[in-house]
């Protein structure tokens, strides 16, 4: 591995295409990660545990784990390295110390899906001999290109010679399920972040395009949901069951009858349910898995409050009981404007854009509102950047792609940006309900308290 990650952008991008695994199960992934970072040279390297207090993650699998970690064991992954990720503690965080100046947070996510990539002739990966290995698995939202920014600005910086400042790389588990944002936002390493750099590839946006931060992501939830009646002959008896299916139905037709609010956009969504075991015997056991989204945090916990209640009550309504569940779950955080304009400016210049767009919707939602959120309850600038590609077809499908001419074009938007951060630092915070004035610094000046908590860190070492 001693030949730069710049050189062999395709090469490592396609390596972390063939090995895609799903949330809390990312050992191959984490593992290639580590090797990389090591090779790279890095102040600090944290894995799983060391990264974050496990029992802040959501959406933790109940499954057996060890087929994964038996298909990273047999890839070649370190069985010490395994072994500190046992439980499915997967994912890692690089430092580099370079001295004072800013401190710097560029969160990226890791995780696959489950979906089964296409074997067509016409889907490059499977053309080109780089398709998914893992059965039933992909990388269809582009977390092989995420991984790979994040690997290859950390060399960048590191090899630059002249940074001066923190830069901590969040190579984040558990996305796709919205898990492994709210650990990495509450561990030690989110602590002093003047800004946050999150980035997406594609999502719409064709290559040589740059949107410099989003706005309105959709707070949103992951609900599961039991309900438990009593089983009966269908035809000699059926007056002695509590039916757990028809309540199911009665309860996902009241969850998309939830009053939508007044004050935004909110959504619901049932998209997996299963229940029953024969056609003649009355269903026990229903299971649903839902989500419900708010344009804000508020919104979002006025449909997953009524959500629970629609299941509850149609299971009472049918003499059964429900178990419902809070899977996982993420706040709504939208981009600064100072960093928004920051990054216009810099991207701009940046060989290889075609256009930039100030701000955007998302539409969607994401766990890196999370950290986000931290940096900016704490005085930082965050934003969430999309650097465009063109997509045959769209994420979360089996011909999921990417135009790889995206990849050298990220990797120099993301290291321009964050040595203009160094450059310019602090950036001016402009209240906005104060015709565009600049803010006050935070309560306690925290900036000038990142810098005094970053030479304390530096002594200690």
């Amino acid at each position: 591995m001693t030949e730069p990650i710049r050189d062999r952008l395709v090469s490592l991008r396609r390596s972390l295409h063939r090995h895609p695994e799903p949330a809390w199960r990312e050992f191959t992934t984490t593992a290639q990660l580590v090797e990389e970072i090591q090779s790279i040279g890095v102040d600090e390297l944290a894995v799983g545990p060391d990264a974050y207090d496990p029992a802040d993650r959501m959406a933790v699998p109940e499954g057996d784990l060890e087929p994964w970690i038996e298909g990273a064991r047999e890839r070649g992954a370190d069985p010490a390295l395994l072994e500190s990720m046992a439980g499915g503690n997967t994912g890692a965080i690089a430092v580099l110390e370079r001295g004072v100046g800013p401190t710097i947070g560029l969160r990226v996510d890791i995780d696959g899906l489950f979906i089964e990539e296409s074997t067509s002739e016409d889907h490059e990966p499977a053309a080109e001999g780089f398709r998914s290995e893992i059965d039933g698995t992909m990388h269809a939202c582009g977390h092989d290109v995420h991984m790979t920014w994040g690997l290859a600005v950390l060399e960048a910086i590191a090899e630059s010679g002249d940074f001066s400042g923190r830069l901590v790389v969040f190579f984040q588990p558990a996305e796709e399920v919205s898990g492994g944002g709210c650990p990495m936002a509450k561990s030690e390493f989110a602590d002093d972040l003047d800004y946050l750099l999150a980035v997406h590839v594609g999502l719409d946006h064709p290559t040589g395009e740059v949107v410099a931060g989003i706005e309105k992501p959709l707070a949103m939830c992951h609900v599961d949901a039991t309900i438990h009646g009593t089983s009966a002959h269908a035809g000699k008896e059926p007056n002695e069951g509590d039916n757990a299916m028809h309540a199911m139905g009665t309860a996902i037709g009241n969850a998309y009858g939830i009053p939508r609010h007044r004050d935004g956009m909110t959504r619901v969504n049932v998209g997996y349910a299963e229940a029953g075991s024969a056609s003649n015997v009355i269903a026990e056991r229903a299971h649903m898995e839902a989500e419900a989204r708010g344009e804000t945090t508020e919104l979002m916990e006025y449909m997953k409050d009524r959500l629970e209640r629609a299941v509850e009550s149609a299971a009472t309504m049918h003499g059964c009981r429900a178990d419902v569940e809070v899977v996982s779950e993420s706040p709504r955080a939208d981009s600064d404007p100072e960093l928004q304009a920051l990054l216009s400016e810099v991207a701009t210049d940046v060989p290889g854009t075609e256009s930039v767009v100030p701000a955007a919707d998302f539409g969607a939602s994401e766990d890196a509102t999370f950290l986000m959120e931290r940096v900016q309850r704490e005085g930082g600038l965050a934003t969430y950047l999309i650097v465009g590609t063109d997509h045959p077809t769209n994420h979360h499908t089996p011909t999921f792609d990417v135009d790889e001419a995206s990849l050298a074009h990220g990797v120099d938007v993301l290291v321009e940006t964050i040595r203009e951060l160094e450059r310019r630092h602090p950036v001016p915070q402009v209240d906005e309900t104060e015709g565009g004035r600049e803010r006050n610094e935070p309560e306690g000046n925290e900036r000038n308290g990142n810098e005094r908590n970053r030479s304390e860190r530096e002594d200690e070492r």
